[in-house]
């Protein structure tokens, strides 16, 4: 299991941007696919965006942030962030990081895949 801590929320208008940063406790953070998700009131947990282990060479990003939202890693700081640009008020929700499978030959989004969470951090959109 990983320990996975996110920061970096906040409130923005619409049009504008945030980074999110989670940090993995553990050395073996660079075997595992990492996910974003997230969480409006009312709703069910969503895919935002995957990157695969290690390298990070392949990502996925749902329909609805796809050319706004960058995922990226940095596993010497044994970190993943989530650039959003462009937000928009519908994208207000809870975020939250998640550590998928380990060594994985397929960029999952599922979210019964992911077993390891972070508490999550709020992103709010005025408009």
């Amino acid at each position: 299991q990983v320990q996975l801590v996110e920061s970096g929320g906040g409130l923005v208008q619409a049009g504008g941007s945030l980074r999110l940063s989670c940090a993995a406790s553990g050395r073996t953070f660079s075997s595992y696919t990492m996910g974003w998700f997230r969480q409006a009131p009312g709703k069910e947990r969503e895919f935002v965006a995957a990157i695969s282990w290690r390298s990070g060479s392949s990502t996925k990003y749902a329909d609805s942030v796809k050319g706004r939202f960058t995922t990226s890693r940095d596993n010497a700081k044994n970190t993943v962030y989530l650039q959003m640009n462009s937000l928009k008020p519908e994208d207000t929700a809870v975020y939250y990081c998640a550590a998928g499978p380990a060594y994985s030959l397929i960029l999952t989004t599922r979210v019964d895949d992911f077993g390891s969470w972070g508490q999550g951090t709020q992103v709010t959109v005025s408009s």
